[in-house]
């Protein structure tokens, strides 16, 4: 995996790194809210301007524009526990950047701790990043409709519990997003996660399918919650369930729902 082990950024570090200039944060919120105030330097991307289009091409021109290269350390927040960040961070990764992490915490979180944010807009200088796609941490539907069958494939579903009881993809795990985060982090400790995940039955070198309900948020948020567990090969679905609907796929409701295992939260 070319992707760097390191999952979240800690907030001192992010505020020392900004200090030294050696990090270019992404805020992923609405342009309103950005200009209201934000963490200092970051640069906006609003996730609907990158889900406009988010062919290769076209995000390739948004990070040169954000003055990210091949050696740039990127940072992204949301205000969105994490999900918005790491559709985007999972973006970023697919293009070919390693060196990509999730801020820890939430935009209102930072500020609720009495740390720094401003208004100000940096001029960013164009710069040039090379282009290496990532396939192995992406699943299309064709991809998925092959591989769900297999053994050593595990699919997860991250909508919703009752989204998921109601139709899924055949063969899906309810792992709903909610229980990702900790009180105050947008992802539990290492241990905690991975007993999550253990708890559901998923160890060792399975390759996982995340899926959410339309354009891989909540399921960006699991892929690097399988990361951060120390799973090696999460994949995201990324056009999730709102595709394999329209396409008329297989999809099944959780029979025996009142005895639903709700013993993994």
């Amino acid at each position: 995996m070319t992707a760097s082990d390191k999952i979240t950024t800690d907030v001192d570090s992010l505020r020392s790194e900004i200090q030294d200039k050696s990090v270019r944060v992404i805020d992923v919120r609405r342009e309103d809210d950005y200009k209201r105030d934000h963490i200092p330097t970051s640069v906006n991307l609003p996730l609907a301007n990158l889900l406009s289009d988010d062919s290769p091409d076209r995000v390739l021109k948004l990070v040169n524009s954000m003055g990210i290269d091949d050696e740039t350390s990127v940072v992204v927040y949301d205000d969105t526990f994490g999900a918005l960040a790491s559709r985007v961070a999972w973006t970023l990764e697919y293009l070919g950047h390693s060196d990509v992490t999730l801020l820890e915490t939430t935009f209102s979180n930072w500020k609720s701790l009495g740390l720094e944010s401003d208004s100000i807009v940096p001029e960013i200088q164009n710069k040039v990043h090379s282009l290496k796609l990532q396939p192995d941490i992406l699943a299309t539907s064709e991809y998925l409709e092959s591989a769900k069958s297999r053994d050593d494939v595990i699919l997860i579903d991250n909508r919703e519990r009752l989204n998921f009881l109601e139709q899924h993809i055949p063969g899906a795990i309810s792992i709903p997003y909610r229980t990702l985060a900790s009180s105050d982090k947008i992802l539990r400790s290492k241990e905690d996660m991975k007993r999550l995940f253990e708890n559901r039955g998923i160890v060792g070198n399975s390759e996982i399918i995340t899926y959410c309900g339309s354009v891989g948020t909540l399921s960006g948020l699991a892929y690097y919650a399988l990361k951060s567990a120390g799973l090696p090969n999460p994949k995201l679905y990324v056009r999730s369930f709102k595709e394999w609907k329209n396409l008329q796929k297989p999809t099944e409701k959780q029979e025996d729902a009142n005895y639903w295992d709700l013993s993994a939260e």
